[in-house]
């Protein structure tokens, strides 16, 4: 006796239930803030919500409709099953949204900073939420029609999609429009459309860049002269640094007891012009300002291409499995975050200490012509990359107790979670005072240290964590960052600057649009670049 063939349904009743699926419980974040909103609470809140389900629902329906076609429709339900079940766990563990800095980020994560985010509670959301549906997608058997009566079928559900959107849209226009419009962070939320929105937005543009690069600063050359000491000057780009949590921004605790010690001046009011890694980086070392930089049409040059057109010695040094993000492409580069150190390196992440040990033999390797004019040397640290924060210190600098060991952040209290992340920040004052120290050896050279971080972080302030939410909507714990300078007398003396005077502007607000000409200004490099507007050392010019 043969079995009875397995019962086969439309494609459209497959779309159908996922995409039900998708717009009920993949969206429980968004539901979580239209309740914190207090929108489900006003008169018609919750035909509001059950108006945005649908929405959902409908636009899914009409995007997979698309799809449903015979070797298309059950991957792509799949992937969006998948993108749907992650991208609700980050927004509703994290209170995150998605957008297209935020997708450029996912792409551009490396396998260990992946494994970083990876928690038992993310493989259970992923099993129950993705994984199953998936299973039942895959065995459900459906009844595909010859390509011209599919072709018809797909389209007339796309239209019943659109119809049924627009529909429900006019239905409820009213509540809909001044939600969005007074709570713009909802269109964040609206999963997976989200994503796919992000993904496009950040591979094929909202605006698209021309091939190549602009040149900038051909022109460079140094200005100092004499019989001086050539200059030295080890730019550290900090990662995720809360300008409010260093104890030289006048927080309550001592974290940075060795810059003080060094006596290193301190910028209060300085502010990144992105909010993750992947915005700031290249933005930071950009001569463009922020809102041209957004606005650009061409890639350009940047400040260490700049110092290396003076004829400086450049070097990055990496400590970032993702890296420089494109700066440093045309300079010499080491990466130290995957060497073998028993000391100092472990699981395949190596601490910060890592980028200051062997400098002498690094700078040694950098041509002879160009150490004699002067060195810059850039160290990307890992910092305090969320959100395993404990990770980031050796045991010796975990000074405040008991600390968050979690990656699960909300499981842990504010005290765990401030403490885990103040450690991170009391060792990367021990960082920076060992390269202080370092350079205070040199005496080959003037030497100086300018530490600026690419961000700030979120420590659960309101429900927030991490980083990486739209500027506009960021809250300034992600965008108020450290910047940090310490001078040695010869430096102080060649470049004209007065730390005292500095010390006196501590207060002054500065951005990273001031990066690129205040190191160019310290460097003493002249360029039809430089902007003397913008270089936050210009004005404190030594007695």
């Amino acid at each position: 006796m043969q079995d009875r063939p397995q019962p086969r349904i439309p494609a459209a009743y497959l779309v159908g239930g996922a995409s039900l699926w998708m717009a009920g419980a993949g969206n429980a974040p968004l539901w979580r803030e239209l309740q914190s909103l207090g929108l489900l609470d006003a008169q018609g809140g919750w035909l509001l919500a059950l108006a945005l389900a649908g929405m959902l629902a409908a636009a899914l329906f009409a995007l997979l409709s698309l799809a449903a076609w015979r070797p298309l429709l059950k991957p792509t339900i799949i992937v969006l099953l998948f993108a749907s079940a992650i991208g609700a766990y980050f927004m509703w563990t994290f209170h995150v949204v998605i957008d297209g800095t935020m997708a450029t980020n996912t792409l551009q994560t490396d396998w260990h900073e992946a494994l970083g985010l990876l928690t038992p509670r993310l493989v259970i959301v992923v099993l129950l939420g993705a994984a199953f549906p998936s299973w039942l997608v895959w065995k459900t058997s459906v009844a595909h029609r010859p390509w011209k009566q599919q072709a018809v079928r797909n389209v007339a559900a796309t239209v019943a999609g659109v119809v049924l959107l627009a529909g429900l849209v006019l239905l409820s226009f009213q509540p809909l429009a001044s939600a969005m419009r007074n709570h713009k962070e909802l269109r964040y939320l609206l999963n997976p459309l989200n994503s796919l929105y992000a993904v496009g937005q950040s591979a094929f543009g909202g605006q698209r860049l021309k091939a190549g690069l602009l040149p900038v600063g051909r022109d460079a050359r140094l200005l100092a002269g004499g019989a001086g000491k050539p200059r030295m000057l080890v730019l550290v780009l900090g990662e995720t640094g809360r300008s409010g949590n260093f104890g030289l921004n006048g927080y309550e605790r001592e974290t940075t007891p060795e810059l003080a010690q060094l006596k290193a001046v301190s910028f209060r009011n300085a502010w990144a012009c992105g909010t993750s890694t992947a915005a700031s980086v290249p933005c930071m070392f950009s001569p463009l300002s922020r809102e041209d930089f957004l606005a650009r049409r061409q890639d350009t040059e940047s400040l260490v291409d700049v110092l290396q057109h003076a004829g400086l010695a450049v070097l990055w040094i990496d400590n970032q499995p993702g890296g420089c993000k494109g700066v440093c492409d045309r300079v010499p580069t080491v990466n130290t975050s995957s060497l073998k150190d028993d000391a100092l390196c472990a699981n395949g992440e190596c601490r910060d200490e890592i980028l200051v040990k062997g400098l002498d033999e690094r700078v040694a390797a950098l041509p002879e012509a160009s150490r004699r004019k002067g060195v810059v040397l850039v160290m990307h640290q890992m910092g305090s990359h969320g959100p395993a924060y404990s990770e980031r210190t050796p045991p010796a600098f975990k000074r405040f107790l008991p600390e968050c060991t979690s990656k699960q952040l909300p499981d842990c209290s504010s005290d765990q979670l401030r403490n885990a992340y103040d450690n991170t920040i009391a060792y990367t004052d021990h960082v920076l005072g060992s390269t202080v120290r370092w350079l205070q050896r040199r005496q080959d050279y003037d030497t100086a240290l300018l530490y600026v971080s690419d961000h700030g972080e979120s420590l659960g302030e309101n429900n927030l964590y991490l980083h990486g939410l739209p500027y506009a909507l960021a809250p300034d714990v992600q965008k108020h960052i450290p910047w940090i300078t310490w001078l040695s007398p010869g430096f102080a003396q060649q470049a004209g600057v007065s730390a005292q005077c500095l010390r006196g502007r501590a207060e002054e607000r500065i951005t990273h649009d001031h990066l690129f000409h205040s190191v160019l200004g310290l460097m003493q490099v002249g360029t039809s670049a430089y902007q003397r507007s913008l270089d936050a050392y210009s004005g404190c010019p030594a007695a």
